[in-house]
């Protein structure tokens, strides 16, 4: 079976529930998207207004704060939200992931070993049972190791060992200054093998929130080395546990079979999407829904990704608050049944954000003036 391009597009926007809001609760929204960046505080609540109907802020705040929902440093080494019952395997598949990040580099430049990290993960867990802000971590860290240590052993330590981020702050639950917590009690991943069966599970999540998609698809979301990735696919398609398609390039596509695919003229609403949404990052492949022209205004040099509008299904621009207004910036002319689907989403952003913070991602705005001459209206 060949599936187009459109189809792909569509897929996606269906899997993580941006054809239509849809009425689940929190937990469930975060179990079906799998994994929300929240390298910025607001958006993984952003990514959720985005998703689902009726969502209220105090629903993730409480899903937080309970533990329902975790934030830790996960796929492509970077903070994302997850359901708390999808982190231990998520967290035991990226072992060699984390392994090979965090204890090279500075950790090996203070001095220590990948041996002496597994031997520290327990006392950290242990010292981290209730929430530490950073100055705790590093103050136990140079108690422990040394002043000429400290540094280096914590930056290993905080990305390696099993820490939740607590939360610490309003408006969004997380401030700009982490608090860490121990993951629940369990098995920690120690060495550089991953867990096989982890590893399937989280290919498995991630084709059914993400699919159809590649191997280097499904190697690029964990940033997991594509040998045992292959392996594991293989494995599961033995089990027929998910199905090849043939990609509009000829590519081989791996997916969960039964999984949606609405038809290619399936229509989709406007969106105006997170910093860093996770949906635009998922693949090797960004031109699912990135046109290739627009990869460099969105995804800047130095990692960020621009908050931006989403019209047909594809990026067509990116907006800002302004003046307590959304500010809207498209890169190519819109209908004006575009504009009008934008417009109601600015309308409903500008009334959710005022709640919290009505100058969401303001110290991202020196980005602006390095966008080409384009079409700007405030919504």
């Amino acid at each position: 079976m060949t599936i187009t391009e459109r189809e792909l597009n569509r897929a996606t926007l269906s899997r993580q529930l941006l054809l239509r809001r849809e009425p689940l609760s929190v937990q469930e929204g975060v179990r079906r998207v799998v994994a929300l960046q929240a390298q910025q505080p607001a958006s993984p609540y952003l990514a959720l207004w985005n998703r689902l109907a009726g969502f209220a802020p105090a629903d993730l705040d409480a899903a937080f704060g309970g533990r329902s929902v975790v934030k830790a440093t996960l796929m492509r080494i970077t903070l994302h939200a997850v359901h708390a019952e999808d982190y231990p395997a998520f967290r035991a598949a990226m072992q060699p992931t984390l392994y090979a990040a965090r204890l090279g580099s500075r950790f090996a430049a203070a001095g220590l070993s990948p041996a002496d990290a597994d031997a520290l993960v327990p006392e950290v867990l242990a010292f981290a049972r209730t929430p530490r802000t950073s100055a705790d971590m590093q103050a136990w860290v140079e108690e422990r190791l040394g002043a000429d240590k400290k540094d280096g052993a914590w930056w290993g330590l905080k990305g390696y060992a099993p820490l939740h981020h607590a939360p610490t702050d309003a408006p969004w639950s997380f401030g700009h200054r982490p608090s860490f917590v121990a993951a629940p009690n369990g098995p920690v991943p120690t060495g550089r093998a991953a867990d096989p069966q982890a590893l399937r599970t989280l290919i498995l999540r991630y084709l059914a929130g993400f699919g159809p998609a590649s191997l280097a698809d499904v190697a690029q979301f964990a940033l997991v080395q594509k040998t045992p990735a292959r392996a594991a696919l293989l494995a599961l398609g033995d089990a027929d546990a998910v199905e090849q398609l043939q990609g509009p390039d000829g590519s081989v596509l791996f997916d969960v079979p039964g999984a949606p695919r609405p038809p290619a003229d399936t229509p989709a609403p406007a969106r105006l999407m997170a910093m860093w949404d996770s949906v635009l990052l998922a693949y090797a492949d960004r031109g699912r829904l990135i046109p290739p022209a627009y990869r460099p205004l969105v995804i800047r040099r130095n990692g960020d990704v621009l908050p931006t509008l989403l019209v047909d299904g594809h990026v067509a621009g990116v907006w800002r608050p302004v003046d307590g207004r959304i500010e809207a910036t498209a890169f190519h002319p819109l209908a004006p049944a575009a504009w009008e689907g934008l417009a109601a989403e600015a309308r409903a952003l500008t009334a959710f954000l005022a709640d919290r913070e009505a100058a969401v991602y303001s110290r991202y705005h020196h980005w602006w003036a390095k966008l080409p001459e384009a079409e700007t209206r405030i919504l």
